[in-house]
């Protein structure tokens, strides 16, 4: 399995660009289940500004569609390559594998460790969560 860099979650934009700003390796990830409530269309759109924002920075971003497999094949259709999809029925969970597969994406069934900057003192605790151990 793949090491990610440090998971930081984000809930917008200003968010992911507190993520982004120490320059330092960086996996964007959503709130759990954001493709519920808020879309794989908003995840999608809000990385892409985040690309066009700071073009020199690499990384990755993971979308939490909670137990949704639907939301799940919305997302891969709508660009997103790397998913949470957790406590779904395991043959839903193979299905949206074999999609994913099909577009260069990874589904995931849980959330790697990561840094919510929606709690209290996130933003201060930041740079010692990126930097490197």
């Amino acid at each position: 399995m793949k090491r990610w860099s440090p998971v930081v979650i984000i809930h917008n934009a200003e968010g992911a660009r507190r993520a982004l700003a120490p320059g330092l390796p960086v996996t964007l990830g959503s709130a759990p289940g954001a493709a519920l409530y808020a879309g794989a269309g908003w995840w999608c759109a809000l990385m892409g500004q985040m690309r066009d924002e700071h073009p020199d920075r690499v990384f990755d971003d993971i979308l939490d569609c909670g137990d949704a497999p639907g939301r799940a094949a919305e997302a891969l259709r709508a660009g997103a390559r790397l998913l949470v999809l957790a406590d779904a029925p395991p043959a839903m969970v193979a299905a949206v594998g074999r999609l994913a597969a099909g577009y260069g994406a990874t589904v995931l069934p849980a959330m790697p460790p990561a840094l919510d900057l929606a709690q209290h003192g996130a933003a201060r605790r930041l740079a010692a969560w990126l930097a490197p151990a």
